[in-house]
C-alpha cells in the first residue's frame, strides 16, 4: 500500500511524515516521530493514556488516523514544557506525587492542560468530567474520579496558560494537584 504524506505542526515544530493509511496518529508519534510520551493502553479510546491535542481539542491518538494529522496542530506530552522548564500543570504532579507507574501520567497532565486552557478556575464537577475519560490502573483514578482539590494558592491564570512568571500575579488561578494534602 502506498504511505501518506502529511504536513502538520507538532508541539510547536512543523512535522512532515510518511504512514500508512491505517496507521494510528498514536502509532505515528511513537514509532516514526519518537515522541513515545502518549501511551497505548487499550487502543479502544477508553483509557486517555494516549490523550493528545489537536487544534485545542483532546483527542484520543489511538482513534486518529495518522493521515487525519494533516494541516492540523498537534500538541503531544512533550510539547508541553518549555525546553526544561516544566508546564504548570507537570509541576503540580510532581509536587503532590500525583502518579504511581507513570504509564497514565501523560494522558491526565495532556487533558488538565487542556481543561485549564478552556477554563482557568474549573469547578471540582467539571474537573472530575473533563478527566473521566482518563484511567490511573494503580490507583483507581477514573473509576471513582480523581480527587481533583484546586489549589489556588501559587498557580497564577498566566502561569495555567504556561506564560507566567515570579512577580506576574494576576490574581487566584488553578494548580492541579490529584490527591488532598
Amino acid at each position: 500500500m502506498a504511505k501518506t504524506h502529511v504536513s502538520t505542526i507538532i508541539n510547536g515544530e512543523p512535522v512532515e511524515f510518511l504512514c500508512e493509511p491505517q496507521q494510528t496518529l498514536l502509532d505515528v508519534l511513537r514509532d516514526e516521530l519518537n515522541l513515545t510520551g502518549s501511551k497505548e493502553g487499550c487502543s479502544s479510546g477508553d483509557c486517555g493514556a494516549c490523550t493528545v491535542i489537536v487544534d485545542g481539542n483532546i483527542v484520543c491518538s489511538c482513534l486518529m488516523l495518522g493521515a487525519e494529522a494533516e494541516g492540523r496542530k498537534v500538541t503531544t506530552v512533550e510539547g508541553i514544557a518549555e525546553g526544561e522548564k516544566l508546564h504548570p500543570v507537570q509541576q503540580k504532579f510532581l509536587e503532590h506525587a500525583a502518579l504511581q507507574c507513570g504509564f497514565c501520567t501523560p494522558g491526565f497532565i495532556v487533558a488538565a492542560k487542556a481543561l485549564l486552557d478552556e477554563n482557568l478556575n474549573p469547578t471540582e464537577e467539571e474537573t472530575r468530567y473533563w478527566l473521566a475519560g482518563n484511567l490511573c490502573r494503580c490507583t483507581g483514578i477514573g473509576e471513582r474520579g480523581p480527587d481533583p482539590e484546586i489549589d489556588h494558592s501559587n498557580v497564577t491564570p498566566a502561569d495555567a496558560r504556561g506564560r507566567g512568571g515570579p512577580g506576574q500575579r494576576e490574581g487566584p488561578g488553578p494548580g492541579f494537584p490529584l490527591s488532598r494534602e
